[in-house]
């Protein structure tokens, strides 16, 4: 009763929408609505009202609402894959808080593909080349670690899934296939041959075309996974007939793990098995999907509702892949930037095409504790368009990022500071004395800059040798700083900067910051002055400017 009576408080809701709630609420699947509007804007909650709108076309006995990501374990597995999961993870908590939906997320491993080429970014590659063609599954592992190489990536996807505290279910292809979770699925594909054939076909070119089937035999003689013709199918007996590698012709079972689908026909088939209402997908992938979903519904189910996002390139504007290993990897970013600067990463405009390098970490962590900042601030109903409420299930939690990474970076650079003790000196002397400058949020973003800037801003710096007007001006500022009081703030410091550039004639301030930042960090553009100096103590910026001087 108390469920009606939420219900009709939801005015908001069609009637299309009410009727859904309804059947869910028959089949235990709804608990009580949390007062989140359905109007928000964020992105993951416009992707949830389109998954419940899907839905309503639906008519299943299912005890719960599936969203699918899938991976190939071809190469090792690069931050795209943990951005897909990433997102429909963000998808699946506003369904959730939306709709009271139970849901679950399958992270789905294509390890029995066969390996089709060696990777550029792998040790030991005679090893892998021996084993082409084989499922991924048997591929051995160049790392000299796991029983294969599909394994190896398998365990690596999961340990950075499992950091980042994901609910997901992983789950095998090669094992889906040998135990017959798959075997239903795969006699209707096999009753439906010749329509998926006339779904396939026009998208080939002419030579494709004459050696296609959506069924790849793997070779009880050589253990390959082929890419042959049928030759003949046996619907009663669930069998198809093809071609060995020595040419002769055998009859084997479609099921139990003697074939793997083609990918589009097993993705096709994935989506059928599993029951799957919702999965994401690379902006590649699209005409794939498209042919996918017809398949799908010739199997006897409609596709699942589909979001595609746009690639992630690496510093040369080139699509980021698992097997040239371009790009950024997880651990890479975690050498620079926290994992929830790679969120807020993730989440940022999955329609725009995104350079995804080492540049974008500074800017991300910074814009994540801002987000924080702000949230504090906003109304209830704002805060379901701060991407925060989104990374964070709805409790995010306060910002402990007591000085800006942007200015720690800075920080380094002046100091010379090569450890987090010397940093944390200056940073004491600057934070109010009820803050800790030693919570984990601050020691990991001091150790995280100091990476950043030895490793990317160091090697780059040009200083500038000032001469004329520019020296006298500076030597004046130095003279201008050391006659502060003790007690003086940013506030006084930018003033003074502003006074000493214009008496010194710099009409354009930029002129006259950009002088600074060249002569005393060896770059054109850098923090607020004011604030920097303040950070960097009296002492220590007039020692610095005479220095130069």
């Amino acid at each position: 009763m108390l469920a009606i009576l939420c219900l009709l408080y939801y005015t908001d809701l069609t009637l299309c929408e009410q009727h859904l709630y309804f059947y869910f609420l028959g089949c235990g699947l709804v608990n009580l609505i949390e007062n989140m509007p359905n109007n928000i804007k964020a992105w993951p909650a416009q992707e949830a009202v389109g998954l419940n709108k899907h839905l309503q076309n639906i008519n299943e006995n299912k005890d719960k609402v599936t969203f699918q990501t899938g991976y190939g374990p071809s190469g090792l597995p690069h931050i795209g894959t943990f951005g897909e999961v990433m997102r429909t993870s963000m998808v699946r908590h506003s369904f959730e808080k939306l709709y009271g939906v139970k849901t679950n997320l399958l992270c789905f491993s294509d390890d029995l593909d066969g390996l089709r080429k060696v990777p550029d970014n792998i040790p030991n590659k005679e090893l892998v080349e021996r084993d082409l063609d084989l499922p991924l599954s048997k591929v051995t592992d160049p790392f000299g670690t796991h029983k294969s190489f599909a394994e190896y990536n398998n365990s690596k996807l999961c340990e950075f899934l499992d950091s980042f505290k994901f609910d997901y279910e992983f789950i095998s292809s090669t094992k889906c296939y040998s135990s017959g979770v798959f075997n239903e699925a795969l006699v209707q594909v096999l009753a439906n041959y010749k329509e998926i054939m006339e779904i396939i076909l026009p998208s080939l070119g002419s030579e494709r075309k004459l050696t296609y089937s959506p069924f790849l035999p793997i070779s009880k003689k050589c253990g390959k996974v082929l890419q042959v013709p049928t030759l003949e199918i046996d619907t009663k007996n669930h069998s198809i007939v093809y071609e060995d590698v020595d040419g002769e012709k055998v009859k084997t079972p479609i099921t139990d793990g003697n074939v793997k689908l083609q990918w589009k026909a097993d993705w096709a088939m994935r989506w059928f098995a599993l029951s799957v209402d919702y999965e994401m997908y690379g902006k590649d992938l699209i005409p794939s999907a498209n042919l996918a979903s017809k398949i799908c519904r010739v199997l006897g189910r409609k596709a699942p509702y589909q979001f595609f996002y746009e690639l992630f390139l690496d510093d040369q504007g080139q699509k980021i892949s698992k097997s040239k290993g371009n790009g950024l990897s997880v651990e890479e970013w975690l050498k620079y930037g926290s994992k929830d600067s790679l969120s807020l990463f993730m989440f940022q405009k999955p329609k725009t095409a995104k350079r995804l390098y080492f540049d974008s970490i500074p800017r991300a962590v910074d814009d994540y504790h801002k987000f924080l900042d702000t949230y504090k601030q906003q109304s209830e109903e704002d805060k379901y368009e701060n991407p925060v409420w989104h990374l964070h299930r709805g409790n995010p939690p306060k910002s402990e990022l007591l000085v800006s990474f942007s200015m720690l970076m800075n920080l380094a650079g002046a100091t010379g500071s090569t450890n987090i003790e010397t940093l944390l000196s200056f940073v004491q002397k600057y934070v109010n004395k009820e803050d800790n400058p030693m919570n984990p949020t601050m020691l990991g973003a001091m150790q995280n800059a100091i990476n950043y800037f030895n490793d990317f801003i160091e090697s780059k710096r040009v200083f500038k040798k000032p001469s004329g007007n520019d020296h006298s001006a500076l030597i004046e500022l130095a003279k201008r700083l050391e006659g502060l009081h003790e007690d003086f703030d940013a506030s006084e410091i930018q003033q003074v900067i502003l006074d000493v550039g214009k008496i010194n004639g710099y009409e354009n301030n930029r002129d006259w910051f950009k002088l600074i930042y060249e002569v005393l960090l060896g770059s054109q553009s850098g923090p607020r002055l004011g604030s920097f100096f303040s950070l960097l103590g009296k002492d220590k910026t007039v020692e610095k400017l005479n220095e130069v001087l």
